[in-house]
């Protein structure tokens, strides 16, 4: 027994009268003769402690207070101490039945698993005989025995086929005792699964017959060619349409479906609605079919460079007569295959907040479910499943619980589960997350069904998360062009010879004459005849042309820009506004101070440092009717302290964020300290935006370089969610980026790897140095939300540049004016003999063009005549106009120079050098200023940092050639 087990268990309980009253004098002689008592009975009160003083459920809680008290002074009639021990016997193995009986379940349909060992269900371990139980009333073992059990043999009888039959439950992991008592009663109810009509039983037959039967069409008409079948777990489907049809009929108006390639277009064409004909067109056109890995077969579907098949999500809208009654997605998903996870729980989040009022949204977990579809080897072998389901209770992505379903064929593509994981079960990780978990035999269609009943009342009363671990096979290899007997021999000999779940169910069905032969070969017959009509309707469109998605475009669609900037009056009134606190409200004295500087920011002669234009931005942005969600691992205070956007009340530690009190609100602010993860944090959020695109989601990293945990999310979503998918998001992306002397961990946010992914207009990668172009920035992101012109935004954001007075800005920088893509230095203005004498210009981006300007500032001006500097704000889509327009400027420029702090190998030069030969003079050089191609992006050495840098900066200054531009030793 577990310790957990231990804490919500008394033996105590299952005694009254005379049995109570020999364990009371037995615990008394305990106290003064611990070995005079028999070493069972003082196990247990080690172990439980001392017995009640009064009897659990005894007559004498009914009687009067005089029978109360002649009963407590009665002496207890003679007790046999050996069936005392029985009984606590065999109230052990009722539990350890309940705990263990899944290791005896039939849930395996090939009969492969090896035997576990089950000695611990056996009376006999326990030194039990059937009389022994027989002897026992019922009541004293099973709290829910239903009355036709009179004792305990016959108790243990029926406790045992509960928990060894067809479905294997496990919840004595279950934290909360009442949600345990609740699944155990449901488990042991006589009512519960309510069996199934005859209706239900035919719909059920007939749709595994659809199951089957398509996959069999598309193996015999599109030979060769890869669909990741769903043979083996066929009841997936069945299991869907039960889920989909019990949360929608609770109330659920939209139902957010994730899942991985292996069955998915029977998903898609069983649960989603998509049609015969349309897949099958798709096989049809199919190019490619010979690609290796398995991945292969393209096909334009959707975007600009579109993606297979079996990747592709889709919506349908559930109807009841003609009224919709929800809403069903299946999410997009690459090969990843569990990525698509957080994905979708961020859709969900979305679905069931209102954001239409000021303050924290408003959630209702009722109005949407999540249902995760898993293989078996990647929930246990892939971490981003467990940093999902650390969502479960956490305030800011909690959906009041997520239903899962492992898919489970016992292979990782040639990878059986003794290699592939180290638990017993593929399920096991969610016990540490206090998720039920139901393994159900998926040649058992009714058991699966039931499981899911299971798992929708549980969900609807807890708002809690289930899993269901549906446990088949895969009928071929991991795609139908592999041979599965090259690595599992054994397995596929059983395999071949077994037969389909429609076959068996056909079977139990006409055995107990709930149907006939004949009924079953109609369903054969029209199922089959609708594969075929459809597959002739295809053919006979064949020549009529094709609609492709939408086309790969190279400019972002014309439109008119954005105003960003807002009137100083209004500016000055949120200001105010910003700085209003609660009545009673402690504030931390130092943070007060700090804060309280913003009152005159805006005044003349003053200015708006990072974090202050920021708040500034949201507030606007929020008076605009636009909704916020900013999340991050300590994105309330900020990492640098410099946000505290949600502050907290030194007395009591109440939350507040004056966002939430600003009269000028028209929408939700959300922030939310994350969980210390990256990858499911940004896919949560990704998707919140998909699903909610007006509303402004910023995910924020704690320093840059974290975001490389998170490389999955921004390579196959966030950078080509559009090009693959048409799926259009505007989600924000904040990375510190800086080389400050922090070491390699804490300097670069890998800026060449976001430039690398650049290309289609797929997003924006800046790099600003000021703080009125970061708010114009957010607030023109903001004002492209919901439009064609939308596009994620990856942002290097500032670490020690927050509290730079260089970047701070005045008050009418945020209201005049709007974002810059490059920044020159200079006046364009300048006469023509100004321009004649420049030769250098001076190209950089970020915090080493505050680090130039700073040396310039300690310089005499007209000492550098000869050259001109320009800041490059927006790295893409790159500037080619604006910089070209200040290239022209000087007609005797001979070179141009990109400085950075970056090696070469990384930061910008890679990306900007070929962009710069392209447009620089014949006569003018393209140079670099920076540090040298290096394995790691930077020193961890303060001294080493600081002499790097300052050559950096007196290199790119230094009047002569900068041919040789690199640090040396």
């Amino acid at each position: 027994m577990s310790n957990h087990d231990e804490r919500n268990y008394s033996p105590w309980q299952s005694y009254y009268g005379p049995n109570l009253g020999y364990v009371q004098e037995q615990y008394e002689r305990f106290l003064t003769e611990p070995d005079a008592v028999e070493a069972t009975v003082r196990e247990l009160f080690e172990r439980f402690g001392a017995p009640p003083a009064v009897s659990i459920g005894a007559a004498a809680n009914t009687a009067k207070p005089s029978e109360q008290q002649a009963a407590s002074t009665a002496a207890p009639g003679p007790i046999d101490s050996n069936m005392l021990k029985k009984v606590v016997a065999a109230h052990q193995l009722m539990l350890n039945i309940r705990r263990y009986g899944h290791l005896a379940a039939d849930i395996d349909p090939l009969g492969f698993s090896p035997a576990a060992d089950t000695k611990l269900l056996e009376p006999e371990t326990f030194g039990l005989t059937q009389a022994d139980l027989a002897s026992i009333p019922a009541s004293l073992i099973w709290d829910n025995a239903p009355a036709s059990i009179s004792n305990g043999w016959e108790a243990i009888s029926r406790l045992r086929e509960i928990y060894t039959r067809s479905a294997a439950y496990e919840f004595t992991h279950i934290h909360d005792e009442n949600e345990r008592n609740w699944l155990n009663k449901q488990a042991e109810s006589g009512s519960f699964p309510a069996p199934l009509s005859a209706r239900e039983r035919s719909a059920l037959l007939e749709r595994l017959l659809e199951v089957e039967y398509f996959e069999n069409f598309l193996h015999r008409t599109f030979v060769g060619q890869k669909r990741f079948s769903i043979e083996g777990v066929d009841m997936l489907v069945p299991v869907l349409d039960e889920i989909v049809r019990a949360v929608a009929h609770d109330g659920a108006n939209n139902i957010l479906m994730g899942m991985a390639h292996r069955g998915r277009l029977n998903v898609l064409t069983h649960v989603l609605g998509k049609p015969y004909e349309k897949i099958f067109s798709e096989f049809h056109h199919a190019p490619n079919k010979e690609l290796i890995p398995s991945e292969g077969s393209m096909g334009l579907n959707y975007g600009w460079t579109g993606d297979v098949k079996y990747h592709l999500g889709a919506d349908r809208a559930i109807k009841e007569g003609e009224t919709i009654r929800a809403n069903l997605t299946l999410a997009n998903n690459p090969s990843h295959l569990e990525f698509v996870n957080p994905v979708v729980e961020g859709f969900t989040r979305a679905a069931q907040e209102d954001r239409s009022k000021p303050g924290m949204p408003k959630q209702d977990s009722s109005k949407a479910v999540t249902i995760c579809v898993h293989g078996d080897a990647a929930f246990i072998g892939e971490g981003i499943v467990a940093e999902t389901l650390n969502f479960n209770k956490l305030e800011g992505y909690h959906n009041g619980g997520t239903l899962h379903i492992i898919a489970n064929n016992r292979l990782g593509f040639t990878t059986n589960s003794i290699d592939s994981r180290s638990t017993h079960y593929a399920s096991d990780l969610a016990k540490g997350f206090d998720i039920p978990i139901v393994h159900v035999n998926a040649d058992e269609p009714e058991a699966c069904l039931a499981a899911v009943r299971l798992a929708c009342e549980y969900r609807l009363r807890y708002n809690k998360g289930f899993v269901i671990d549906l446990i088949g096979y895969r009928r071929f290899g991991h795609n139908e062009m592999d041979d599965p007997e090259v690595t599992q021999p054994l397995m596929y000999a059983k395999v071949r010879n077994h037969p389909t779940v429609s076959t068996l169910y056909s079977e139990q069905l006409k055995s107990a004459k709930a149907i006939s032969e004949e009924q079953v070969e109609e369903l054969r017959q029209r199922t089959n005849g609708k594969l075929q009509a459809a597959y002739d309707a295809m053919k006979a469109k064949e020549g009529e042309p094709k609609l492709r998605g939408e086309q790969r475009k190279s400019e972002l669609p014309s439109g008119e820009e954005a105003r960003t900037a807002v009137p100083v009056e209004t500016l000055r009134e949120i200001n105010l506004e910003l700085l209003n606190r609660p009545e009673g409200f402690t504030e931390y004295t130092k943070l007060q101070r700090i804060l309280q500087r913003r009152a005159s920011a805006l005044n003349d002669g003053e200015k708006v440092d990072w974090a202050h234009a920021e708040s500034l931005a949201f507030a606007t942005i929020l008076a605009d009717g636009t909704p916020i969600r900013l999340s991050g691992q300590d994105s309330e205070r900020g990492t640098f302290a410099h946000r505290h956007i949600m502050l907290n009340d030194n007395a009591t530690a109440a939350k507040f964020s004056p966002l939430h009190m600003l009269p000028q609100a028209k929408a939700s602010f959300a922030v939310h300290n994350s969980p210390l993860s990256e990858t499911a944090v940004l896919g949560f959020e990704y998707g919140y935006n998909v699903f909610a695109p007006e509303t402004f989601v910023i995910w924020e990293a704690q320093y840059g370089d974290f975001a490389n945990v998170a490389q999955v999310i921004f390579d196959q979503f966030i950078s080509a969610g559009r090009a693959k998918w048409s799926q259009k998001s505007g989600i924000t992306i904040l990375l510190p980026h800086g080389y400050e002397g922090q070491g390699p961990e804490h300097s670069s946010a890998r800026l060449e790897r976001f430039l690398q992914l650049s290309a289609d207009n797929n997003w924006t990668v800046a790099n600003l140095t000021s703080s009125a172009q970061y708010f114009h920035l957010l607030r023109k992101q903001a004002a492209s939300l919901g439009t064609e012109q939308v596009r994620p935004l990856v942002l290097m954001a500032p670490k020690s540049l927050i509290r730079n007075p260089r970047v701070a800005s005045h008050g009418a920088e945020f209201s005049e004016g709007s974002f810059k893509p490059v920044l020159p230095q200079f006046s364009l203005t300048e006469s023509k003999d100004q321009k004649d004498k420049v030769k250098r210009l001076l190209l950089c981006t970020g915090k080493v063009a505050i680090d130039v300007e700073e040396a310039l500032a300690s310089s005499n001006a007209e000492d550098f005549e000869w050259l001109r500097v320009a800041r490059v704000e927006q790295l893409y889509p790159f500037a080619h106009a604006e910089i070209e327009r200040i290239v022209k400027q000087f007609d005797k420029l001979e070179e141009i120079v990109w400085v950075q702090e970056e090696p070469q190998n990384m930061g910008s030069w890679s990306f900007m050098e070929p962009r710069l030969r392209a447009l620089a003079p014949k006569k003018a050089a393209v140079r670099y200023v920076g540090r040298p191609d290096r394995s790691s992006t930077a020193s961890g050495h303060q001294e080493v940092h600081a002499a790097e840098q300052k050559w950096i900066i007196s290199t790119a200054l230094n009047g002569k050639s900068v041919e040789t531009s690199l640090i040396r030793g």
